[in-house]
């Protein structure tokens, strides 16, 4: 075995430059490791308190640029806008279905826009949770949207009967600069 030369001396050194401790000793001493778990376990306890229930919007609490929400929506009425795919609808990568949907509860309606797998749980009479929705603007109206981290969940029927004589996708929305 070759040895390079004051290869004790550069070890050393090298040691104290970056704070190794020698082998001969423990690098933490047992009670160290004893405060370090506790602390772990007082940890978990409290990431398993924190733990809270989403929290349900209804539509109309809904406002431009909203992201994050839960709701629990029926549907009123479900249209397929384009349908783009491959030769003899076979699946592949650009494939899109796009479909507007009327979706409402107690408080009011609003416009929905469900792609690809969504149009699937979108049919009409039907109740969905939408999680993690957002409003999109599109011409100056608000549309609900779940992207791909959000969820869309067929539900058990919904106990309420939609309020249709609101509609917040009829509310026209102008983007005002105002100079100071």
């Amino acid at each position: 075995m070759f040895v390079y030369p004051n290869y004790k001396r550069r070890l050393a050194l090298a040691r104290s430059l970056i704070s190794i401790p020698n082998r001969s000793s423990p690098p933490f001493s047992l009670k160290f490791y004893e405060n370090q778990y506790s602390q772990l376990r007082v940890c978990g306890k409290m990431a398993e308190q924190t733990k809270q229930q989403p929290a349900f919007t209804k539509i109309d609490q809904l406002r431009p640029g909203a992201f994050g929400l839960n709701l629990t929506v029926k549907v009123v009425s479900s249209k397929m806008i384009m349908t783009r795919g491959g030769r003899n609808g076979t699946q592949g990568r650009n494939n899109m279905r796009l479909a507007e949907c009327l979706v409402g509860d107690e408080t009011g309606i609003i416009v929905f826009t469900a792609r690809n797998d969504q149009v699937d749980a979108m049919k009409e009479g039907s109740s969905v949770i939408l999680r993690n929705a957002k409003i999109d603007m599109y011409k100056g109206s608000m549309r609900l949207a779940v992207d791909k981290w959000g969820r869309v969940e067929i539900t058990d029927a919904a106990a309420f009967s939609v309020k249709e004589d609101s509609n917040l996708s009829l509310i026209e929305f102008e983007l005002i600069t105002v100079e100071e």
